[in-house]
């Protein structure tokens, strides 16, 4: 319970008033709970001729003796004024009517207590979904790149629908359960305080059997939210691979994987359905065991010579115990409900407590613009132990064009992802004008920057809004003369709206250059000082490279540009050209000096020519 309870400080807070609400409903609730009963001793007594109906009794002053004995008697002293009155048939009516009333008033509060919590769920949810994407937006690359998809989708739906079932709903249980078990046992102890002592002896005994039963229940929920997770990531792999698995032919053997997945999630969710099935009926035993005990107790009570309670007493008391029996269900329902939730919860809480190390300081500087230009000094950098960068030096000032080329995994792409900290360095410095790129805001730093990737990561959203995206208050001229050097423009207007097109999901609806275009006309509109050009046109046919080239040439004119290619050819008029290999600068200088050093550099040309 330590952790529902941290977790409830965590996320209710902003939902005190609520829980105020709640509190003050259920106890109104549990008042007239009991005093609705407490009319059953009188009705008893009418129906069955005892106590009251045979005995004159006399009006106490109130405060003039024991509290419970002047109430007790001057209930009894209005109910015989009644029957004296109205006679027996008429009284019991209206002890009925009056039942009713208090019935109504119990039901309303007891509606109003579960009304007044369900802005409570629901904040507290939509919260906890808010919180994960937000940090999912905070946290590094490298957190998402060893994290699967499918798994983070699955903690955002899955998990998440699992602490709303569980946990908020228990809530509800949570505060008003206590109210009533409090006002019951209140009830039994004036009642008979003999029969609650012998409730409270084996009481314990059975909340211990139901503990017993429940203590596994969220070790095998965590397992069966691993489970839910590897499924999503199978189908989210299954939907981004479609083309591959036809095309390999291989959709028998993706179905065999998701059936194995599914067979494990079944197996798991069983185990766990099986057990949290066990709580009802366990629960519904104990409580008939507990008031066949007591009925055996109460039993020789009043079968003995100094009976402390009447018979129509007795009544009333198994009552309240039969009704107190249900908050104890469902407190027992809470003790294996928020297990399951709260292992949701730890899955969870592996986003939201993720250490984020791309932090901004304090008192980090405003940075608009590039005055001189952008230096790597000593820079080295590892995903964990393995050493990607070591050592890189080199200096770009501003206006200049550098290409970085090196066979695949040499850190070219590492290297650059450095400048808008998309990871930080391990070793040296990245400077910007002279400062450390961790001292200037990271909002400010990225809006320096510009990228045109490889894959053109597109939304499946209109031309126009893709165009636009991170750029606010765009007109609409501005993003024509975008795409206009981007050759993009005619292609657009081509299509069946214009630039309110919808270009699917990942811009499927478009071609590999069309895709590539649209991202250049993205990244011109947001006007970068900084370009980055991550193999841009490797992807494209003969064609296509033609038209996104002259985008891109058009786009570096005025720029600072780092450009990324396996194809040499398109790189060849840059100022300097850095060779790397293994994590290492191995060669640099401009295209004909490179050829005339005839190493590394000369035998990539020489096979690209050949």
């Amino acid at each position: 319970m330590k952790e529902f309870f941290h977790m409830m400080r965590r996320f209710v807070a902003p939902y005190r008033r609520y829980l105020v609400g709640a509190v003050l409903l259920n106890i109104l609730s549990a008042v007239f709970n009991v005093f609705s009963f407490s009319l059953l001793i009188p009705i008893l007594n009418i129906l069955f001729k005892t106590g009251s109906a045979n005995q004159t009794y006399q009006f106490m002053e109130w405060g003039s003796g024991d509290t419970k004995e002047v109430l007790v008697n001057n209930a009894y002293y209005y109910v015989s004024q009644l029957i004296e009155r109205f006679g027996p048939a008429t009284t019991l009516l209206w002890l009925g009517l009056f039942l009713a009333g208090m019935t109504l008033l119990k039901t309303a509060c007891y509606f109003g207590s579960s009304a007044i919590m369900v802005p409570l769920r629901t904040g507290v949810v939509r919260d906890i979904r808010v919180k994960v994407y937000t940090k999912v937006m905070c946290l590094p690359l490298s957190f998402l790149s060893e994290e699967r998809k499918g798994d983070i989708i699955a903690r955002m739906s899955g998990d998440v629908s699992e602490i709303e079932n569980s946990v908020t709903s228990s809530l509800d249980m949570l505060l008003k359960n206590p109210i009533l078990i409090v006002s019951y046992f209140s009830t039994l102890i004036i009642t008979s305080w003999q029969l609650t002592l012998f409730t409270l002896i084996v009481l314990p005994g059975m909340g211990w059997v139901m503990g017993r039963v429940g203590r596994k229940l969220k070790r095998q929920s965590l397992e069966a939210q691993g489970k839910w997770s590897e499924t999503m990531s199978q189908l989210e792999e299954t939907l981004g691979g479609m083309r591959i698995i036809k095309a390999f032919i291989a959709e028998e053997k993706m179905i065999r994987r998701f059936v194995k997945c599914s067979n494990e999630f079944r197996d798991a969710t069983h185990r766990v359905a099986m057990r949290q099935a066990l709580a009802h009926p366990m629960s519904e035993f104990l409580g008939t065991l507990l008031i066949v005990l007591v009925l055996w107790f109460g039993g020789t009570l009043i079968l003995s010579d100094n009976s402390p309670i009447d018979a129509s007493t007795f009544i009333f008391y198994m009552v309240i115990l039969y009704s107190i029996i249900n908050p104890l269900k469902d407190f027992s329902k809470a003790s294996y409900n928020i297990p399951k939730g709260l292992a949701s919860m730890e899955r969870v809480d592996k986003i939201l407590k993720a250490p984020n190390p791309i932090t901004e300081r304090p008192d980090a500087r405003q940075v608009s613009e590039m005055r001189e230009g952008l230096e790597f000094r000593h820079v080295s950098f590892s995903y964990g132990t393995h050493e990607v960068i070591h050592e890189v030096n080199l200096r770009i000032r501003k206006g200049e064009t550098i290409a970085l080329v090196g066979q695949s995994g040499s850190g070219k792409s590492t290297l650059v992802d450095l400048v808008p900290r998309f990871h930080d360095v391990c070793g040296g410095e990245i400077l910007l004008d002279g400062v450390n790129v961790k001292d200037f805001r990271i909002h400010d730093l990225r809006s320096l920057i510009g990228n045109v990737n490889q894959e053109a990561i597109l939304f499946n959203d209109t031309f126009y809004n893709n165009i636009t995206f991170g750029v606010e208050n765009a007109t609409m001229e501005q993003v024509v003369a975008a795409a206009k050097v981007a050759n993009a423009h005619d292609f657009i207007l081509e299509s069946e709206k214009g630039y309110d097109t919808n270009i699917g999901d990942r811009g499927c609806r478009l071609s590999g250059g069309q895709r590539q275009r649209i991202s250049i006309a993205r990244a011109i509109l947001k006007n970068p000082a900084i370009l980055i050009l991550d193999e841009a046109t490797s992807a494209l046919d003969t064609e296509s490279e033609r038209l996104v080239q002259e985008a891109l040439e058009r786009l570096m004119k005025t720029r600072t540009t780092i450009a990324i290619a396996h194809r040499l050819s398109t790189i060849k008029n840059a100022d300097c050209i850095y060779v790397l290999h293994e994590g290492r600068i191995v060669e640099s200088g401009k295209h004909e000096e490179l050829l005339q050093k005839d190493g590394y550099y000369k035998r990539l040309n020489d096979m690209q020519a050949l």
